[in-house]
Order: C-alpha cells, then sequence, then structure tokens
C-alpha cells in the first residue's frame, strides 16, 4: 500500500516503523527537517518538509495515488483539515488523530463533515484500557474482540495456588473448556505451549475466553478479586479526565491530585463528582496527605514516564494496592518486565495496535481481512480477529485437520453470540468471528495466511 503519514511525532514515529516494517510504500510529511532527515537515515521511508494540510504539500506527496493518508499530529484541526483535503484530492482512505472531548462527542459528524474513514483517540482509549483493567486488578492487559463478547487476558500464575505445578491438559479439566490458555511467557520466551507443558509460579499466561466468564475462571484458578471502590489518580491530564468519567459512572470514589492550579479549576467544572486536590503527585509526603494507603488503587498519569513509575513502586511498597502505570516510552516497556509493577498501559502503543489493525484491513479487498489486531506479551505476539468469508475450502473442515502455519493458533470461535473455546473437531463456518494468536512476524491481515499453501491452495 502507499500510505502518507502527517506528523512525525512519538506515535507517527512508531507507525512508521511499524508500517514499514510490513513493507508498505511510506511518505512522511512534518514541519521538522531535522526529524525527517533522521527519520530517513533510520528507515527506507520518502521525506517532504512542509504543512501536512496543504493542498500543494500533498499534493507532492502523490495523495492522488495513495491508499491512505493517516493524520497524526499533535493539533487536532490539523489532523481534521489533513484528512479533508486528502480526501478532495483523491485519496481512497483518511485517519486522523482527535484528542479533544469536545471534537470526540463530535465523531460521527466528523467523520460525514471531513471524509473521515476512521479516527482514533488515544487519550480515551488508554483511559477506557485502564478501566477494564480496573474491573479485574488480577489481569495485567485485556483485549476486546466480537463487540465485547469475547476477551484475551493476561495473568501471572501466583506461587503456590492452583495453576503452579499444573499441567495444562489439568487446566483445561478444571475449566471445563470455559477458556484456553494460548501463550506462556517464561524467562522472557513466548511459546504456544501443549497440553504436557507444566506451569510454573510466575509464568505470564495469555487466554481467550467469554467476557461474562471472566470472574469464572479467576476463582477457578484461586485468584481472589477486588472490589476497586476507590481510586487516586496522579495528574490531571485529558487521560485522567475521559479515566474519572468512567469510574464515577460506576459508582467508584475518584480523587484527582494535579500540581498547576489553572487545570484542577477546570477538572472541577469537568467532574463536579470528584475530588480534585491541588497538590505535586510526584512527593510522596503529599501522596500520604491524601491518603494513598487507603486507596484500592493507584494510577500515575503525569506526563513524565519516571515520576509514574515511581508513584507505582510507592504505592507498591505500602500494601496490596492496584497500580495502573502509563507509559509513553516504548523502551520501559521491557525493562518493567523484572519491576514490581501491576499493570502497565502504553497510549502510544495501544494506537499504534488500532491503526495497524486497520491499515492491515484496508489493504485487503478481499473477504476475511482483519477485524482487530492487537500486540500481547510486550509485542511478542500478536491476537487477530476475522470473520469467516462465505467461501473457502477450509469452511465445515475440523480444525485438527487444517494446515496451519507455525505458531499459529485459532483460540476462540464466536457464532451467535455463543463463544467457543474450540477442540480439533470444531469447524469454521461463515459468519464466525474467529480469534488467532500468532508470531507477529507472520504479518496476518487476511483469515487465508494462517494456512499453508499446500491447505486446498490458500496462501
Amino acid at each position: 500500500m502507499k500510505i502518507i503519514v502527517v506528523g512525525n511525532g512519538k506515535i507517527g514515529l512508531l507507525l512508521v516503523r511499524q508500517l514499514a516494517r510490513e513493507g508498505h510504500d511510506i511518505v512522511v510529511v512534518d514541519n521538522d527537517p531535522d526529524k525527517l532527515h533522521y527519520l530517513q537515515e533510520k528507515l527506507d521511508v520518502a521525506i517532504i518538509v512542509g504543512n501536512g494540510a496543504s493542498a500543494d504539500v500533498l499534493q507532492e506527496a502523490d495523495v492522488r495515488n495513495a491508499d491512505l493518508t493517516l493524520a497524526v499530529t499533535n493539533s487536532d484541526e490539523v489532523n481534521l483539515l489533513t484528512a479533508l483535503v486528502a480526501r478532495k484530492l483523491g485519496c481512497k482512505h483518511t485517519a486522523a488523530r482527535v484528542r479533544s472531548q469536545d471534537y470526540d462527542r463530535e465523531m460521527n459528524l466528523l467523520k460525514t463533515s471531513f471524509g473521515l474513514s476512521f479516527a482514533v483517540n488515544p487519550e480515551k482509549m488508554a483511559a477506557r484500557e485502564i478501566f477494564r483493567l480496573l474491573q479485574f486488578p488480577s489481569f495485567l492487559a485485556r483485549s476486546s474482540f466480537a463487540n465485547g463478547r469475547a476477551e484475551l487476558v493476561e495473568i501471572i500464575v501466583p506461587a503456590n495456588g492452583q495453576l503452579d505445578g499444573k499441567r495444562l491438559d489439568q487446566v483445561a479439566n478444571i475449566l471445563n473448556r470455559k477458556a484456553l490458555i494460548c501463550t506462556v511467557e517464561r524467562n522472557g520466551e513466548v511459546s504456544v505451549p501443549s497440553g504436557s507443558f507444566v506451569l510454573q509460579a510466575e509464568d505470564k499466561l495469555s487466554l481467550t475466553a467469554a467476557t461474562g466468564d471472566l470472574s469464572f475462571i479467576l476463582s477457578r484458578f484461586g485468584i481472589k478479586t477486588q472490589n476497586i471502590r476507590k481510586v487516586m489518580i496522579v495528574g490531571g491530564s485529558m487521560t485522567a479526565a475521559y479515566l474519572a468519567e468512567y469510574l464515577l459512572r460506576y459508582g467508584i470514589q475518584v480523587r484527582i491530585l494535579e500540581k498547576v492550579k489553572e487545570r484542577c479549576i477546570k477538572l472541577c467544572e469537568m467532574l463536579p463528582k470528584a475530588e480534585i486536590v491541588n497538590a505535586d503527585g510526584s512527593l510522596q509526603s503529599n501522596l500520604a496527605d491524601e491518603g494513598i494507603a487507603d486507596m484500592d488503587a493507584v494510577v500515575p498519569m503525569t506526563g513524565i514516564d519516571e515520576e509514574n513509575l515511581l508513584i507505582s513502586m510507592y504505592a507498591r511498597s505500602i500494601g496490596s494496592v492496584k497500580t495502573v502505570t502509563k507509559v509513553n516510552r516504548l523502551e520501559y516497556l521491557d525493562l518493567l518486565e523484572s519491576a514490581d509493577l501491576d499493570a502497565v498501559v502504553s497510549p502510544k502503543q495501544l494506537t499504534a495496535n488500532i491503526i495497524t489493525g486497520y491499515v492491515r484491513g484496508v489493504g485487503q479487498s478481499r473477504a476475511g481481512s482483519v477485524q482487530t489486531l492487537y500486540t500481547i506479551n510486550n509485542g511478542k505476539a500478536e491476537a487477530l480477529s476475522f470473520i469467516v468469508p462465505e467461501t473457502g475450502d477450509f469452511l465445515n473442515v475440523p480444525i485438527m485437520n487444517l494446515k496451519l502455519k507455525k505458531a499459529v493458533l485459532i483460540a476462540t470461535i464466536v457464532r451467535n453470540q455463543q463463544v467457543i473455546i474450540p477442540s480439533g473437531q470444531d469447524m469454521l463456518m461463515r459468519g464466525d468471528t474467529i480469534i488467532v494468536v500468532a508470531d507477529p512476524r507472520r504479518m496476518i491481515s487476511n483469515l487465508t495466511d494462517i494456512f499453508l499453501q499446500d491447505n486446498g491452495g490458500m496462501a
């Protein structure tokens, strides 16, 4: 695909790296020549210095023949205008990063008015992810599929628990096919385990299940769940405001610590039911004074990753409080594997996942293109969903007889709103939504990509 990326900030850079790795023809537009030349040295992409919302600049980028224009600058207005101009000049698809709460409320109108094919709000997406993790504090990550009917979650095997020392086939018997363990990460290595695999304490598991069965699964695993009633948010960012809205809607008490007085006033107007405190939450004395020890969960959301990490570590040191840490710098994610932290959320990684999944779907004219994409195990694996098309040699064939590529697993089938954890005897039927877990190096874009070429002639 020919893709124009307007905006070479942190999200733009992450997207360009991912899309270039997948073999797309990339043109990057930005006003900063130094950043562009650095990017050109590192990656095989074309660059144009200029305003991406300018018709002349987009024409120089050959927007008329582009399959997709991605507008991901720090300005919502520039992104919307870029999408509008690109569509008027003949670009097939446009996508924009739109962050403002005001714009978010009018998203359907904006899509129609500006010709947007797709819009993403990183702050709102991160807030929703954090809220979902607070619903089940034992989870490190949650990914939703099939309109929320099925989920893939990540958990740590607790020492001396129901899972520690159990073979995988024993776990399957305990769950009675309520869930499927898809991957196990141990000592930084990820594998798709067989039934004889023996679980150990501190293994990181990813498993799929029906959303309604998550509480049952935790209880069968002997993992205690804690109801979150009081949450402290450190930092009054836009993400914090979105998260507070979700929490307050469910009757959860919210206390936000924000050091800028003007922002506190704004938050009081936006969130009249929340408690807003004008204080520097990076100071342990302020955290203690504002009752961090009495909280069920602490969510550091300052603009500085190092502060967020230290706040979470302090919260963990004083009790069993749940922490969800917002991190912007992706290079920290691997380092945090060994840290004594709970869940870590990266808005930029979430945004890149969503847009990459969208790009793969746009690039496919065939039925069976990818619907959603999430990276799991810190990018060491991917979980993708597909709608099974009307025709194909894989239809109505037992899964055990399908010739799947190596490191590919059919994890879940959703059929007529019923979530099925498949056995070898189950079959794919037209209209099913299926979840596939695969090695990210496969770069799967279509359902047919999971099969060997000699499986009915499919690529």
